[in-house]
């Protein structure tokens, strides 16, 4: 089988080493599947949370060349973090007939598998947001202090480093950087403002910079966005913002209250009213909701009614072409719905059921007959040296005793390369404990369900299929080596008779959002 490799570091806490680390592990799995490798992907400092990475858009991309039947990644986590984005990659690799494997994670491809591996990748999200949140709670703990936050120091600054009222765990005070006035920049600055109120275009101050040769803050020429980004920003005026919250005078002031003001009028006069940008709305049953009567992907659109009410709502791909006549639904209503589904799953008595059956089938996965091919190698390897070694001791003849001694360093190198794979082996098996699922299961019926995050990860981790029909829809949870269906009467169905002509599918007007 011909496969391809994706590997990837975020940029906490990771660098060039773990990606060869990936390789390593990723490159030996491959040869003792049997599979060979005809490319790499490798994105640096990518996050798994965003599909925004190239190497890995690529990689999906050449998946409709049909040169590979498989990518091999180091844990599912590297794929995608974010359990809606890997739907719907994995699903456009499965059309093309390609399968994702996990090398430290060997998940098998049946029901089971399917419950582990949505339990992992849900596990992976979970921890995700959380280390996002301690991100975030550190960030604030700076902006409280209206330290240093990260990101581009605008012109006209420059960082400080100072003493903080943070301790570390040992009692040591922590170092932050602040803001402080940069006495080559600053006097830029206040010409920039100064040329504005003064009546000059962006574009004749833009022209001034660039021809004597002043850099921005990244060290580029002035554009339109790096003057606009100039005069509206209020850290010139002293002014200290995260996360929507100002504290004045929490850092330097270089620009005037009056100059300040006076420009944002200006701007105000001369900005020219945007075309209202339509609002993005996220269809969270994507790639698991299917028509029950033709079996095709339901999908999301939006379209405005005759009073001018938006509606959003899920419907048939070939109801849409006229070829099934399976009525649309309300995307809020069966959203809900399910959501309610998924978290009455979540008893005491499954969560604890789910998490014997996970480490089960982790505890299973150990046991894979490559392993046993190994300790079996390894028990001969032991048994032929310990016969050398009895034959050693009754010889006498010293050319013998020379033969023996060369087989028994042979032995000794053949039982480290078995070692050697047996480690390697071992690893690519995931370790887990029925306590630390039961933790993320218990945490995942917590949440609060009108959080869209909690409900994109309720839904990824426990659903895997919904048959829609006209009077009932069909659930198909994670939740058993054979999934559970649930039948629910009467789903709220949206009419065509409700939309407006501006609204119906043939009329080209509606969105598809997925």
């Amino acid at each position: 089988m011909n496969v391809v490799i994706y590997a990837r570091y975020s940029s906490h806490n990771q660098n060039e080493q773990s990606i060869e680390g990936q390789l390593e592990v990723c490159r030996n799995y491959a040869k003792l599947n049997n599979y060979t490798i005809v490319h790499e992907y490798i994105d640096r400092a990518q996050s798994g949370t965003s599909d925004d990475r190239p190497e890995f858009l690529k990689m999906i991309s050449d998946s409709d060349k049909g040169n590979f039947e498989g990518v091999l990644v180091y844990q599912l986590d590297r794929f995608a973090r974010n359990r809606y984005n890997s739907a719907v990659n994995k699903r456009h690799l499965k059309k093309n007939g390609v399968r994702v494997f996990s090398a430290r994670e060997n998940i098998n491809d049946d029901a089971s598998g399917i419950l582990m591996e949505s339990v992992l990748e849900g596990m992976a999200e979970y921890f995700s947001v959380e280390l996002g949140q301690k991100v975030k709670r550190g960030m604030k703990i700076n902006a409280d202090n209206c330290y240093y936050n990260g990101g581009t120091v605008p012109l006209g600054f420059k960082l400080v480093e100072v003493e903080s009222s943070i301790t570390d765990a040992t009692g040591k005070i922590v170092k932050k950087k602040k803001f402080a006035i940069d006495e080559n920049a600053a006097p830029v600055v206040k010409k920039i403002f100064e040329m504005y109120t003064n009546g000059y275009l962006m574009a004749d101050i833009i022209r001034y910079l660039n021809k004597i040769n002043i850099k921005t803050a990244t060290g580029g020429e002035f554009n339109k966005n790096s003057i606009r980004n100039i005069l509206l920003n209020k850290r010139y005026v002293g002014i200290y913002s995260y996360n929507g919250k100002d504290t004045i005078g929490g850092i330097p002031r270089i620009i005037d209250d009056d100059t300040f003001n006076k420009v944002q009028d200006i701007m105000f006069k001369n900005k020219k009213a945007p075309a209202r940008a339509r609002a993005k709305t996220e269809y969270l049953l994507t790639t698991k909701l299917f028509c029950g009567h033709c079996k095709e992907m339901m999908t999301g659109y939006s379209g405005t009614s005759k009073t001018g009410k938006l509606h959003n709502y899920y419907m048939c791909n070939n109801a849409r072409k006229k070829l099934c006549d399976k009525k649309a639904v309300q995307k809020d209503y069966i959203e809900d719905l399910v959501v309610e589904q998924a978290r009455n799953i979540l008893t005491d008595e499954n969560i604890k059921q789910i998490a014997n059956k996970v480490v089960e089938l982790a505890n299973q996965e150990k046991d894979s007959s490559n392993l046993r091919r190994l300790n079996k190698l390894l028990k001969e390897n032991e048994k032929q040296k310990a016969n050398l070694l009895d034959s050693l001791k009754i010889c006498n003849i010293d050319s013998v005793k020379q033969s023996i001694f060369e087989e028994l360093n042979k032995m000794d190198v053949e039982r480290q390369r078995i070692t050697n794979e047996i480690v390697i082996e071992e690893s690519q098996h995931i370790k887990l404990t029925i306590n630390e699922v039961k933790f993320f299961l218990v945490q995942l019926r917590k949440g609060n369900i009108n959080d869209i995050k909690y409900r994109k990860l309720l839904i990824n981790t426990l659903i895997y299929q919904i048959f829609l029909y006209d009077d009932s829809i069909t659930i198909v949870f994670n939740t058993q080596n054979k999934p559970y269906e649930k039948k629910i009467p009467r789903p709220e169905v949206l009419e065509s008779s409700l939309l407006g002509k501006d609204a119906l599918p043939d009329k080209g007007s509606l969105f598809i959002a997925i």
